[in-house]
């Protein structure tokens, strides 16, 4: 029989959370839960546009996990820190890097309302750090922001200056630098396929 402090030591250990799934759905493992859009593929060759080269899509865009267009939580997948927010309309976004000792990965939140966490703030997979955009945000920024893009880095983000009118925006993602897949592969996992092999 285990010490008491070693018992409860264990139980703590236990129950600690694990990688989930960032939306509100039955089972936070089951990856059948997961939606995406209809161009929302980890992969997607996405077409040049105004100030935004053409690039393969590196992460995924996910559906909330219900018809809750009030406020329908955002979760990070693991525990971490916050290591960027932005906080600009229809493009915030918060940047959290997880270090598991034998594995170092980031994920980046974006088209995300309402964060709730601050900067160098710990977080984990219970930890609800922002929202889906509500209706009255999706008529204003428009219902393609109906989801949120959430990927998941190899390397680590780029470091940038802040502004002022982002303060604690302190990386960004490789998401626009991605032209060929092999590019892709060398900074991104597959979000889909990086989650189920976790759980």
């Amino acid at each position: 029989m285990l010490p008491p402090i070693l018992y409860l030591i264990a139980i703590l250990l236990h129950n600690e959370p694990q990688i989930q799934l960032p939306i509100d759905v039955p089972d936070r493992q089951v990856i059948d839960f997961i939606e995406l859009t209809e161009i929302g593929e980890f992969g997607l060759q996405r077409v040049a546009r105004k100030e935004v080269p053409g690039h393969l899509h590196t992460g995924i865009d996910i559906k909330r996990g219900h018809a809750n267009y009030l406020n329908a939580p955002i979760f990070s997948i693991d525990k971490g820190t916050v290591i960027s927010k932005r906080e600009d309309g229809p493009f915030a976004q918060l940047i959290i890097e997880h270090d598991q000792g034998d594995l170092l990965y980031w994920t980046v939140y974006e088209h995300i309302a309402e964060i709730r966490v601050e900067l160098f703030q710990k977080v984990d997979s219970d930890t609800q750090i922002a929202r889906f955009y509500n209706t009255n945000e999706l008529d204003k920024y428009g219902w393609q922001f109906d989801h949120f893009h959430f990927e998941v880095l190899k390397k680590r983000p780029v470091r940038i200056k802040p502004t002022s009118e982002n303060p604690n925006r302190l990386f960004h993602s490789h998401t626009l630098a991605c032209f060929n897949e092999q590019e892709l592969i060398n900074n991104f996992y597959h979000p889909l396929e990086f989650l189920s092999s976790h759980f």
